[in-house]
């Protein structure tokens, strides 16, 4: 428990109470409790190298929760959030503020992947290809180009005017298989380099899972640590870790790997005399291998079982042809080491690759899920473990750090159980606070009745017909939230002729634009599956209905989360209620805190599945969800827009 008599864990929340130095140096700053509360749950976490569970509802203000402790403990900290929009908000502006009210003096740094960082060496070799380019190219080389001249940092996201999606940016940024390291002629002005020495240099530094995984799984490997060693690591978004921790903990290939492989070692060949006649044709039979297994693997669906895969005869075949060319190439690359940086680099990105190809189709162990994914070009194998809890829980004993996570939506119903057992954490620490928020005057949960079983073929549209009153009633300004791609364009092809506000879908522009659009309307309708269900945030009017067609349980054609149940199953753990629910639970958590972002937002919550009061596990959604009023009519929406917000 917290020990209020510490004086390091109260000083904390004095800091940030009514009369610290927040309230009187940050406009708007309110002082809550519950943000005082983490505050000290946090300091006394690093003091005591603790693990932490810290479900703190929205607006409570976590990230100065855990700023303050973690800038005044005296100790090198690292913080991970989920994305890098985050990750820029939280160095370039909640950092800097926190710092300058306290008054440290602390080195902090920025640490992001290589693929963010633009590259010296493939931006030169880019520019001596470039008659290539069509127009818009060009044009986009021309602008990296002289922007490569200003930039400090060499960070992609500093440059808006060449989109995140253009084909150029993997031509100029690096992968690790394909960076030269200490050889490259441009080492001595390395961004990445530059980045990480800082980072290494620092007392606290921001990154993000992806990164923060990616690091300490490659330390598992034996390779150099990127990240500094550090008394303490906070995990911001942490529901995501669950699953980012398990790609990272995977083995895995991809189509894209060998393509590249294969590109490179060509371009390497000009200026090296005999090398396009010895690797020439062994490259175009890599290729021609790569596209054979595609073309087996079409009548497959696009992911499953690893033992589809060797069940067919012509896919077993093509893979097999693909282990020998890939073993060819790389003896060769290997011979050619020794003639230029580049192939010295090839032959080992190539022994690597063929080595992994290898382990994850000869991979018989209990400990992994072997599965495939595949795409319209592309596919990717995999090796996955079972069961994350024992690597992370050897990971965080190395670090012998304090692991402190928290998000809007860790536990289901109060409880952590779920959580904790994903990631190994025994007996960790736990507190859970409630949002500020009055959802009991702000909100309004509308689950409307008469809608069919959430399998039956009309569906989606018998949500929209449901839906379109409320939509009435709010003037637009809605989410409609989905849990697949095809009940979103089903959605999107009904809403098309029937409602007056501007409709915003995904898939349609990106995410940052369509968000832009949508606030930017006033009373415009947003369609989204996935990636809308969280991170998103949109303060005041423009959003007052969050509509969720169903449960979002995770899709049933996931190989890893198959085998997971049947192990649970075999250990006596009921599958169902002991992980597809508090999954499902977590995830609708995320899509529902969508609605109410501010003190002063006011919107109804459309819950459309009818298991919610139809089935006995509904009980468990209905508990974790913001605490609004409940009703089941329609004219209890119509009231709630009809009534002006009161003031605040």
């Amino acid at each position: 428990m917290i020990d209020h008599d510490d004086p390091a864990t109260t000083d904390v929340a004095a800091l940030l109470g009514t009369d610290g130095p927040f309230a009187r140096e940050v406009p708007s700053f309110a002082p809550r409790e519950a943000q005082q509360r983490m505050a000290q749950a946090v300091a006394q976490a690093i003091a005591g190298r603790e693990t932490l569970i810290a479900e703190a509802g929205t607006g409570t203000g976590k990230t100065f929760a855990y700023l303050v402790p973690a800038l005044l403990s005296g100790e090198r900290v690292i913080i991970s959030t989920g994305t890098k929009t985050l990750q820029d908000q939280l160095y370039f502006r909640d950092l800097p503020r926190v710092r300058s009210v306290l008054g440290v003096r602390l080195k902090t740094a920025l640490l992001k992947g290589r693929a963010n960082y633009l590259c010296l060496y493939r931006l030169d070799q880019t520019v001596r290809e470039g008659a290539t380019f069509e127009r818009t190219q060009a044009a986009q080389l021309a602008t990296i180009r002289a922007w490569s001249a200003r930039t400090r940092r060499g960070d992609r996201m500093e440059l808006a005017e060449v989109p995140e999606e253009s084909p150029l940016w993997p031509r100029v940024t690096s992968t690790p298989e394909n960076c030269l390291g200490v050889e490259c002629p441009f080492f001595d002005d390395c961004h990445v380099v530059k980045a990480r020495r800082e980072a290494m240099e620092a007392d606290v530094v921001v990154v993000n899972h992806h990164l923060l995984f990616a690091d300490l799984a490659l330390k598992q490997e034996g390779f150099g640590e990127i990240l500094p060693g550090a008394a303490a690591f906070i995990l911001d978004e942490a529901h995501q870790v669950p699953e980012l921790a398990g790609q990272f903990f995977s083995q895995s290939l991809s189509a894209r790997q060998l393509t590249d492989l294969a590109h490179d070692a060509l371009a390497e060949c000009t200026g090296v005399t005999g090398a396009i006649g010895l690797l020439l044709e062994p490259v175009e039979a890599l290729q021609e291998s790569l596209r054979q297994l595609r073309l087996a693997m079409a009548p497959l669906p696009q992911r499953g079982a690893f033992q589809e895969l060797e069940d067919r005869a012509g896919v077993r075949d093509a893979l097999h042809g693909l282990r020998e060319l890939l073993a060819t190439l790389t003896e060769l690359l290997v011979s050619q080491a020794e003639r230029s940086r580049g192939f010295s680099n090839l032959s080992e990105r190539a022994t690597v690759l063929s080595e992994r190809l290898d382990r994850i189709v000869e991979d018989r162990s209990d400990r992994d899920v072997r599965w495939y994914e595949s795409w319209t070009r592309g596919f990717a194998l995999h090796a996955t473990p079972l069961d994350l809890a024992a690597p992370m829980r050897a990971l965080r004993e190395r670090t012998q750090a304090a692991w402190i996570h928290t998000s809007a939506t860790l536990s289901v119903a109060g409880n952590f159980d779920h959580f904790a057992r994903q990631l190994g954490l025994d007996e960790p620490q736990t507190l859970s606070l409630e949002s500020p928020f009055d959802y009991a005057r702000q909100g309004l949960c509308y689950l409307p009745s008469g809608l069919p079983d959430p399998n039956a073929r009309d569906y989606t549209e018998q949500v929209i017909e449901a839906a379109l009153p409320v939509l009435q009633a709010s003037n637009g300004r809605a989410f409609l939230l989905f849990t697949s791609h095809r009940a979103l364009r089903r959605a999107a092809e009904l809403l098309q002729d029937r409602v007056p506000w501007p409709l915003f879908v995904q898939g349609t522009a990106p995410r940052p634009r369509l968000l832009e659009d949508f606030r930017a309307s006033g009373h415009g309708v947003l369609l989204g599956a996935a990636s809308f269900w969280e991170g998103v945030d949109v303060v005041g009017e423009a959003l007052s209905v969050v509509v969720i067609d169903k449960l979002p349980f995770a899709a049933p054609d996931d190989p890893v989360l198959v085998a997971r149940l049947a192990a649970l199953e075999a250990s006596g753990i009921n599958p169902f209620m002991g992980w597809q629910v508090p999954s499902a639970v977590i995830a609708l958590k995320q899509g529902a805190g969508r609605l109410i972002r501010d003190i002063h937002d006011r919107g109804v919550l459309m819950l459309c599945d009818p298991r919610l009061t139809g089935k006995g596990y509904g009980k468990l959604f209905l508990a974790s969800v913001p605490p609004m009023p409940r009703t089941r009519e329609l004219a209890d929406v119509q009231a709630f827009f009809d009534v002006a917000p009161a003031p605040p």
